[in-house]
């Protein structure tokens, strides 16, 4: 099969998720060295920059894991004072979460980190081929369904 291409080489979603896990892997390895889990991680850069905090629903939909999952992370990080729960007022079943001043700290710290590798990784592409890539996939995203 000299000179043949294979099908994935140019399949959008495994150019996707291989690009995902190339660019994830070195982050992630910084975070770990943190001390910090890739769900704590996603649970904080979630919760960054909401003012009101996201429900338990939408942290599980932005950090890519299961409801029972990230309400487990969450029950963690309210015991270390990084995030707070607050009941909806209008629908008491509803719950809300959001960082606590310690918990800005905390995701200030990884976020700065998180945008010095982003740097490094667009670097290579040029501001106007990030800024393209960057929009392509967020059109992507809201296509979905």
């Amino acid at each position: 099969m000299t000179g043949s291409t294979r099908f994935v080489d140019g399949y959008l979603l495994y150019l996707l998720a291989r690009a995902s896990s190339v660019a994830s892997a070195e982050f992630h390895h910084e975070v770990r060295g943190q001390g910090v889990s890739i769900a704590v991680w996603r649970v904080l850069a979630s919760l960054k920059g909401t003012r009101q905090g996201l429900t338990v629903g939408e942290l599980a939909r932005s950090c890519l894991a299961n409801q029972p999952a990230i309400s487990k992370t969450v029950d963690k990080l309210v015991a270390q004072g990084l995030l707070e729960r607050h009941a909806d007022g209008e629908d008491r079943r509803r719950v809300w979460v959001r960082l606590t001043a310690a918990g800005e700290t905390r995701a200030d710290a990884l976020v700065d980190r998180a945008k010095a590798h982003q740097d490094r990784l667009l670097e290579a592409l040029g501001p106007d081929n990030a800024d393209i890539l960057k929009t392509a996939l967020t059109q992507l995203i809201d296509r979905a369904p």
